[in-house]
């Protein structure tokens, strides 16, 4: 028991360390260059006690579960040795873990707001709601399909580099073509993919799949999915805004 407690104090010490660099400077900058106190002192120090204590959490499940059983199944689909499996598998994890993104439905909202203010779209609740939803579709489809293809390239041994290259190539290329008002857009969507949910089990999925397949090295095939998950968003969402523009 006092293990368990020596280990829950080091973990939360861990976590606290990583967030004091923004404590830090989020301070400095608060009290000595717009010199003025905190507006409200309690409600700053109990928010960042539940940054703290949600931060902890978040990694200890991350640890306990979303590592682990990405890697499991990973590991599972790759012994039954049927790729489509792996692939439909690889595509569904990406999919639903971006459309359930808050970062990218916080995007989505927000860039449905500006664009009915900017007459793009009608200004109407129904329109921007719907402006937000096809922009989650597209982004989340657009994962999937990346997330499958980087499954297919650790299966077959192919290297990373060709695929970033070629990629952001084509996103160079189509950025002269695409609208104005969704080529920021849709370099954020390729950010905003990647984040708290779906870069745990996309990553724990690249390297299990990695580790169970003989002559595959974890370092160099496993990583590399979430560049392929923040790269394939870019080109698809400004092939939407060509579309609806």
């Amino acid at each position: 028991m006092i293990a368990f407690f020596i280990k829950l104090a080091k973990n939360i010490f861990s976590v606290f360390l990583n967030i004091l660099p923004i404590l830090v400077v989020v301070t400095s900058f608060q009290l000595f260059v717009i010199k003025q106190p905190f507006p409200d002192i309690a409600s700053t120090i109990s928010g960042m006690i539940l940054v703290l204590v949600g931060l902890f959490f978040f990694i200890q499940g991350l640890e306990i579960g979303l590592f682990p059983i990405g890697e499991k199944m990973a590991f599972q689909f790759s012994a039954k040795g049927n790729i489509w499996w792996l692939l439909i598998f690889g595509f569904a994890i990406g999919f639903s873990t971006t459309i359930a993104e808050p970062a990218l439905i916080a995007i989505a909202k927000k860039a449905g707001e500006i664009a009915a203010e900017a007459s793009a779209i009608p200004h109407t609740k129904e329109s921007i709601a719907s402006y937000a939803f096809w922009l989650r579709m597209t982004v989340a489809l657009s994962v999937g399909s990346a997330i499958s293809v980087g499954v297919l390239r650790i299966v077959k041994g192919w290297p990373v580099h060709w695929f970033i290259i070629i990629g952001y190539i084509f996103i160079i290329i189509l950025t002269n073509f695409a609208p104005k008002e969704i080529v920021g857009i849709a370099y954020d969507s390729g950010g905003v993919t990647t984040s708290c949910i779906t870069v745990p089990l996309v990553a724990a999925l690249g390297v299990g799949l990695a580790t169970c397949i003989r002559g595959r090295n974890p370092i160099v095939d496993g990583f590399g999915l979430i560049a392929f998950a923040s790269l394939t968003p870019i080109f698809f969402v400004m092939l939407y805004g060509i579309i609806i523009y």
